[in-house]
């Protein structure tokens, strides 16, 4: 049986491209290679393609501090409506081939925002998880907050700021909204990525700068006092639901720092010590966020479980990490779907999605 030619699309323009190679390397590792034949298309941080080799893709690929894209690999230019899915290689005679599916573990602004679904979908090639609406929604926790409190999914206060209004932004009007602490963050990056934890005026000053120093909307959060719980979401039109996991911190809060840097920063456990109804209750908003947000494939959607069992969802994660720490892959292995077997199901339902895609016609004849 012919094997299908998954390439692997990793690294990134993006300050989560360190997480994207270590969820690469892992996913990698656990494709049936009796199935799939593997590509690997690395992007440099300068944003250039790489046609890389399964046997030396990436440097330092043991330390997370350290681990880097190989570059010296050919270059790949894309061109849509080229031969081979449009990858051409300009410094050899390589060849990406005929590329079946493409699984862009890209976190981070232009990964997972729309932008590369984007131009897969202009060349027309099947791709795993969300397509661009749910990409950008996903990405974007300003309109994320909103599609969810608008369909009445419970969620913390937040306030938004654009940096044109950064000039007018009251830390006394901030407090008196949201109360103390508060948590700064941009609205589009992942990972704990510029986000600060504010329990001073001064604190606050810093937290704004650093947050428009990685987008230019950031938003201000109220602090929920409680745990953080996160649950897995697989699947297109009928998506499933995983067990739920909880995130427990040494840090105070779940940063970048604790999640890829610091080996002892935080423990997670699964499943999560939760009453059968309130993971019941869990299950059912991670579907209809899930729902609510147009996502498709996977997801990985956070909580906040306060001491009284109310449940406030936090964020969705459409292109969730696959690193040695991620949630969305263990969680489904406690739920009895191994890494192997995750990865070709996330592979078949971006198959099927292209499919049903492929019948919607694109031109209209008069009748």
């Amino acid at each position: 049986m012919k094997k299908t030619n998954v390439a692997i699309l990793f690294g990134g323009k993006s300050t989560e491209h360190e997480v994207s190679l270590q969820s690469a390397k892992n996913i990698v590792a656990a494709l049936d290679r009796n199935i799939y034949d593997v590509t690997l298309i690395g992007i440099d941080k300068e944003g250039g393609w790489h046609l890389n080799s399964d046997s030396n893709f990436l440097l330092n690929s043991q330390d997370p501090k350290l681990i880097a894209l190989n570059k010296n690999a050919p270059a790949l230019v894309f061109d849509p409506a080229g031969e081979q899915n449009g990858f051409l290689c300009t410094t050899s005679n390589a060849s990406a081939g005929k590329i079946d599916v493409i699984f862009p573990i890209l976190h981070g602004p232009l990964g997972e925002d729309g932008a590369m679904q984007g131009i897969l979908k202009l060349a027309n090639i099947p791709f795993v998880g969300a397509g661009v609406l749910g990409s950008a929604i996903g990405m974007d926790k300003d309109v994320m907050k909103r599609l969810l409190r608008d369909a009445d999914i419970p969620i913390a206060r937040f306030a938004v700021v654009h940096k044109y209004e950064k000039e007018t932004l009251d830390f006394k009007n901030t407090v008196a909204a949201l109360g103390l602490p508060v948590f700064v963050k941009p609205a589009n990056a992942g990972s704990s990525v510029g986000v600060s934890k504010v329990t001073s005026e001064k604190e606050f000053a810093e937290a704004v700068e650093e947050a428009f120093h990685f987008d230019n909307k950031i938003l201000i959060e109220e602090a929920v006092v409680g745990r953080e719980i996160e649950c897995a979401v697989l699947g297109n039109e009928y998506p499933l639901a995983s067990g739920v996991g909880e995130i427990i911190t040494k840090h105070d809060f779940y940063s970048y720092k604790a999640k890829y840097i610091d080996e002892n920063g935080a423990l997670v456990k699964i499943p999560a010590d939760i009453p059968t109804d309130v993971i019941l209750r869990i299950q059912e908003l991670a579907i209809k966020t899930f729902r609510v947000l147009c996502c498709d494939g996977l997801a990985r959607v956070d909580f906040f479980l306060t001491k009284d069992n109310s449940v406030l969802v936090n964020e969705i994660n459409t292109l969730p990490g696959f690193t040695n720490i991620s949630m969305y892959p263990k969680l489904w292995e406690q739920c009895g779907v191994p890494y192997s077997e995750l990865i070709h199901r996330l592979i078949q339902l971006a198959l099927d999605k292209h499919a049903q895609e492929v019948g919607v016609k694109t031109s209209y004849d008069k009748i």
